[in-house]
């Protein structure tokens, strides 16, 4: 419809004598088809150029006109539909097309399966290589965890045997400790009675030498009272 106005526009500007009023006659004029028109011989489309130049010379156009603006039409025409027909793909085409999908999709599904047969082989050797691992890791574990009780057994018995001998050693000290101790009490004890048999002989002596202190101490006061009591009376 649109390409058909644009048609009208072309032939209202070429004819000037040409009216409003029969574009709706033209308009209708181009949605009848009757004979075959072949742009560039390659493909065919029907269009009643004969009815559209009877419609034009019934609207007051001259022959010459009509056939030249029916001539533009069927080319402008005829070129859009060629544009149209070039746009879309032939369904020889279509079908090739189709079936080079089809052959590239079976070939994909083919490589799909062939990549999931190989993944599932490789799938089970390696399940089959993790199982082995699997059990050899089992059997060092279990290889190790023997060696550690083993380890630990021995470590037990050597930590009795050290703190048995210690607990010996610790003994015998404590008793040679407290003999020292004791020793040391004894000595202590008779350094004690004899600095005592000792403090008391001297405080004895003390004693003796006090009152000989004082013997002679009263002796020299009457000596020399005598002395003192000759001399007055010789004086006198």
């Amino acid at each position: 419809m649109a390409v058909c106005k644009r048609l009208a526009q072309f032939g209202a500007n070429s004819i000037r004598g040409f009216s409003y009023g029969s574009l709706g006659a033209f308009e209708i004029s181009c949605r009848r088809i009757s004979e075959f028109a072949k742009p560039n011989g390659n493909r065919a489309f029907l269009v009643d150029t004969l009815a559209l130049v009877r419609s034009l010379e019934a609207q007051g156009v001259p022959s010459k006109q009509a056939e030249a603006i029916t001539a533009a039409i069927i080319k402008v025409l005829n070129d859009s539909l060629e544009n149209v027909a070039h746009s879309f793909v032939s369904k020889a085409e279509m079908q090739k097309s189709e079936m080079l999908q089809e052959s590239n999709l079976s070939k994909f599904k083919s490589e799909v399966q062939g990549s999931q047969r190989d993944a599932g082989s490789k799938n089970k050797a390696l399940k089959f290589r993790l199982e082995h691992h699997f059990s050899m890791l089992q059997r060092e574990t279990e290889k190790l965890r023997g060696d550690i009780e083993k380890m630990r057994s021995e470590l037990r018995y050597e930590i009795d045997k050290v703190t048995a001998g210690q607990r010996l050693d610790l003994n015998l000290e404590r008793g040679r400790i407290r003999d020292e101790l004791a020793n040391q009490n004894a000595e202590t004890t008779n350094l004690t009675n004899k600095l005592d048999r000792e403090i008391h002989a001297l405080r004895a002596q003390l004693e003796a030498a006090k009152y000989d202190v004082i013997k002679y101490c009263i002796g020299t006061l009457v000596s020399i009272s005598a002395v003192g009591l000759a001399v007055i009376r010789i004086l006198m």
